[in-house]
């Protein structure tokens, strides 16, 4: 079974972080999950060196991003806006999905108008869903 070598969530409410983890790792999807509660904490995971994946001097590169729109000082978007900016090699393999609790149909408008999301969720994260996003990108 395929798994997900990194998935970063990155959601300001962190019992929804512990959630999603909690989530992630009984679907059995992933062999490393990180958790930040920003948009910055996340762009600075992102552009962190680092020994990853055996890589001495390396960038992170989680395969998925799980990312909340609704943040306080950066929401999803704005972090979008940044993420959008960095080198290919501190993006890498990045799969980003928005997740919201959002009712507003202009967020998943605004989300299907930008090439680096993948996909868009409601809050919360099933196993079902965790499932199905396997199946998309790892087939």
């Amino acid at each position: 079974m395929k798994k997900f070598n990194t998935i970063l969530l990155i959601d300001d409410d962190q019992a929804t972080n512990e959630y999603h983890e909690i989530i992630i790792n009984l679907a059995g999807v992933a062999n490393n999950i990180h958790s930040v509660t920003s948009g910055q904490e996340g762009l600075d995971y992102l552009t962190s060196k680092g020994n990853y994946n055996g890589q001495e001097d390396s960038y992170p590169q989680p395969d998925l991003i799980f990312l909340d729109i609704n943040m306080p000082a950066m929401n999803g978007f704005e972090f979008m806006i940044e993420y959008d900016k960095l080198d290919a090699s501190q993006k890498g393999r990045h799969i980003v999905v928005m997740l919201t609790s959002s009712l507003n149909p202009d967020d998943k408008a605004r989300a299907a108008d930008n090439n680096n999301i993948k996909d868009f969720m409601d809050k919360p994260l099933s196993k079902a869903m965790v499932l199905e996003l396997r199946e998309k990108f790892l087939p």
